[in-house]
């Protein structure tokens, strides 16, 4: 995409500079609110308006973006604050995993209650509340 858009202003500008440099009359420019005439070479005017066309639009371009830009600085803010949060989550789930791991060796290292014990214990009669 970038090289396309280099290969078009390139493009664009031998046009440009071309058209400017066969038009190589004398052109005369008058300022209407000051009064002031200058004359230029034709190619000279061609050239800085098209200079100056450029620096505008880019210049509207970066403007245009900043509402866009200004968001995108609040979402790696954002991002940040969030992969903290998620380490931090993370370390506690590990914490509690080794503990769950902990309680199961506890609970295979305990004797286990043979068929009687669990049948007896299952017909107690339990105490209510």
């Amino acid at each position: 995409m970038n090289f396309m858009k280099i290969v078009l202003r390139l493009l664009l500008l031998a046009v440009v500079l071309a058209f400017a440099f066969v038009n190589n009359d004398l052109a005369r420019f008058s300022l209407w609110p000051f009064y002031i005439e200058v004359t230029v070479s034709l190619s000279v005017a061609v050239v800085f308006f098209v200079l100056f066309g450029f620096i505008w639009g880019k210049l509207d371009s970066w403007l245009g973006y900043s509402p866009l830009r200004r968001a995108l600085r609040h979402q790696k803010k954002q991002n940040k604050k969030l992969s903290k949060e998620q380490q931090k989550l993370a370390k506690e789930v590990e914490g509690l995993q080794e503990n769950i791991s902990v309680m199961k060796e506890k609970e295979l290292s305990l004797p286990k209650p043979s068929i009687k014990q669990r049948l007896a214990a299952f017909f107690k009669p339990r105490k209510q509340n």
